[in-house]
């Protein structure tokens, strides 16, 4: 799978967009939702993140083969668990305060429910479906770590100024677009792709 190939990223989130880009390298150009004229928000009403996370490729797979098209298409869906929590917010992550999406709603309601819990362990996880000639892969990372006390840091997105990972003391949010990449939970996945995508 040599040369400068198509991958269509299940996303219209620029910042997810441009990390990912940044990841992958110059062998693919990864473009997202609106470069194919995908507007609509995807459902997901899958119980998992799994599940989540290959609806959302499938989605976009039909959406193209109602054009004719057959490109490789790849989804990520990623989730925070919280131990004291329950592992909530889980696979409502993205939406834990409501509808429509809103970060700092959700960090906000993440640190009140928090407010008197010191065990405050965490970990984020992703998981990468990829659909490539009708074939489906799977690829997975998580990142251990705690959410800290307040929000933290203006990089990254999500939950990244309350997530502490493991064997750091600033929030992703804190830390660059490097470092963040080369332990994030999204970057393990990512890794796994690429080593697939380049053994092809």
């Amino acid at each position: 799978m040599s040369g400068n190939r198509t991958l269509i990223f299940a996303s219209s989130n620029p910042n997810k967009i441009s990390e990912i880009n940044a990841l992958i390298g110059k062998s693919y150009n990864v473009i997202g939702l609106a470069d194919i004229g995908l507007l609509e928000e995807i459902p997901e009403p899958g119980s998992t993140i799994k599940e989540n996370s290959f609806l959302k490729a499938q989605y976009v797979v039909e959406y193209l083969k109602k054009q004719g098209k057959n490109l490789p298409v790849f989804a990520d869906d990623s989730g925070l668990e919280v131990e004291a929590l329950n592992n909530e917010p889980g696979v409502y992550s993205a939406r834990y305060a409501g509808i429509p999406k809103d970060d700092k709603a959700n960090n906000a309601k993440l640190l009140k429910a928090l407010q008197n819990i010191t065990k405050r362990n965490a970990r984020f996880v992703t998981v990468i479906t990829l659909i490539i000639d009708g074939d489906v892969h799977y690829f997975e990372g998580e990142v251990q770590g705690t959410i800290s006390y307040e929000g933290r840091g203006s990089n990254g997105f999500g939950y990244d100024p309350l997530f502490i990972p493991q064997g750091y003391r600033s929030t992703f949010a804190e830390l660059s677009a490097e470092i963040k990449n080369s332990i994030s939970h999204r970057g393990k996945a990512i890794q796994k792709l690429i080593a697939f995508l380049n053994s092809e």
